[in-house]
């Protein structure tokens, strides 16, 4: 195999590689230290926990949310599977509500019922941190680049208090990453197929199936099933996940053209159409089976909402068996979506796609005045707000990637951009309706983000010869060295800036009790943060 075609269809081997999983580790650690660290403060439910650890507390109990004031099945316009997660913790470390005289030890051991119902964000926070580290160094090939990546969303307020909350946002976060995750792994695992059939003598130019490699359960594309089966688990947390779908199968079909136009073969997009578009129509139907499976509870039990025809005659639904539950999901998805298209009722915290990363509106999960603090009056909060000097860097770093990309014409970068704009774009959509919003809903776009900051961290670090080319000794070569070396300076530097940022805004993410005067003066942006 010629060394040109070698080297595109190049990928990084990042298998046992004990250097980088030390380094992963620590990265790893630091995030779940900050995110377990006295994680049943603030004690109570705080803003919408109160609505889904008493969801989650119903799938355990019942295997559908209840309602447990009125005795019957609670109405809810979200699917299952993240309630499902919050539940898990319940049931392992104890739950009680005293206004429903609920209180149920843990099956694992007890503890504070808080901790139970915030257990599981904390975990897949952490876990979102190991997947950031893991994909940055494979898209980056650099194990400092990815290392950065994961440091960055670990001391990222916005994740930190996503994670240590019982949201549904978090879970959304960790299957659109884990999903992506499984896109370039599919990637390099679909240009290592080629790399080896050629190696084994392949003639990509031939017709038919002499021309491709060999088939074979072995040589499935495993890791595109699986990207199916996560984004399944992404839609059955929030519907928002269909988002990325569109994107990710973009994604798909354009590196597979690529992958087969480096290997030489003489009609890729063709190709691709015949053999690749079937497997990808395969995970979308994983996709949708994954979804109704989380739906089990809800299917097969009596209680749920909109579950039998007699107890809804009005609904349209009905009971026969096997067809009857499945038409009355469809009913209760009907009625789930009428409630989003009509969700445009003022709210205090409420704001706007285009306030989002400038941090135009956080939100304030919790507020108490209460002491003590050591000073008349004391503040204590819990602010949904992003590291500040990370996410001002966000639109910069994305119109910088935008220019890099393109001088480039980095792979790496149009997929950030595409993978960023399929979580922020459409909502702009829907502020022309005046739609209810959130800055939370950008919660699955935030790994991409980082990226995008990496990617830039990463060529300021690492730039190319003075010449815009490879230095090949020399001068040239010396200069290249410099650059690095004081790229590496700016880029370090940014770094620590950041955790610096973090530590100052620290007590505004957990709750910890602070003067009047020194929580005031973290309200940069004064009555918008207030």
């Amino acid at each position: 195999m010629p060394a040109a075609i070698r080297r595109r269809l190049a990928t990084i081997e990042a298998g046992l590689d004990d250097r980088s999983w030390l380094a992963t580790a620590v990265v790893v650690a630091i995030a779940a230290v900050l995110r377990f660290a006295n994680l049943s403060h603030p004690p109570g439910k705080i803003f919408d926990e109160v609505y889904y650890a008493r969801d989650a507390w119903g799938l355990i109990d019942k295997g559908v949310e209840w309602n447990y004031k009125d005795g019957g099945p609670s109405y809810v316009v979200h699917p299952p599977l993240g309630k499902w997660l919050i539940g898990f913790g319940e049931w392992a470390f104890g739950y009680a509500d005293a206004e429903h005289g609920i209180s149920v030890p843990g099956h694992l051991f007890t503890t504070s019922p808080e901790f139970g119902w915030r257990f599981s964000a904390a975990l897949f926070g952490t876990l979102s941190v190991l997947l950031l580290v893991r994909i940055g160094r494979r898209m980056f090939q650099s194990t400092v680049l990815g290392c950065a990546a994961g440091l960055l969303l670990a001391v990222d307020g916005f994740h930190l208090v996503l994670s240590r909350t019982a949201l549904l946002d978090l879970f959304l976060l960790f299957f659109v990453l884990a999903a992506f995750g499984a896109l370039v792994l599919d990637r390099d695992a679909t240009r290592r197929r080629w790399a080896r059939a050629l190696e084994a003598g392949l003639d990509p130019t031939a017709r038919g199936r002499a021309g491709r490699p060999p088939t074979g359960w072995r040589n499935w594309p495993w890791w595109r099933l699986a990207t199916g089966v996560l984004l399944g688990c992404a839609f059955a947390v929030k519907w928002s996940a269909l988002f990325f779908v569109p994107v990710f199968a973009l994604l798909m079909f354009l590196w597979d053209v690529g992958a087969r136009r480096s290997a030489g073969v003489r009609r890729p997009w063709r190709d691709t159409l015949l053999d690749g578009v079937p497997w990808m129509v395969l995970a979308g139907l994983l996709m949708a089976v994954t979804y109704v499976a989380t739906w089990s509870g809800w299917l097969f039990s009596q209680e749920g909402y909109y579950r039998l025809a007699e107890r809804y005659p009005d609904a349209g639904l009905s009971d026969t068996p096997i067809i009857g539950p499945l038409w009355n999901l469809v009913q209760y998805h009907q009625a789930a979506l009428g409630f989003h298209s009509q969700l445009d009722d003022a709210h205090k915290y409420q704001s706007w796609p285009w306030q989002w990363l400038l941090l135009g509106r956080p939100v304030a999960f919790h507020w108490t005045g209460d002491g003590p603090c050591g000073a008349a009056s004391c503040a204590e909060e819990v602010l949904l707000l992003g590291t500040p000097l990370l996410w001002w860097s966000f639109l910069p770093a994305l119109v910088a990637l935008v220019w890099l990309g393109l001088a480039r014409r980095d792979w790496r970068a149009g997929t950030i951009l595409l993978s960023a704009a399929a979580g922020l774009l459409p909502w702009f959509w829907f502020a022309l309706d005046g739609r209810t919003m959130f800055s939370f809903y950008a919660a699955p776009t935030l790994p991409f983000l980082v990226l995008a900051v990496v990617y830039v961290l990463g060529a300021i670090a690492s730039p190319a010869g003075l010449s815009g080319t490879r230095p090949v000794g020399g001068a040239d070569e010396e200069a290249s060295q410099d650059r690095r070396l004081v790229g590496g300076v700016i880029a370090g530097a940014y770094v620590v800036l950041v955790v610096l940022c973090f530590a100052y805004f620290y007590p505004i993410f957990v709750g910890q009790v602070l003067p009047y005067e020194d929580w005031s003066g973290r309200m940069w942006l004064d009555g918008r943060w207030i």
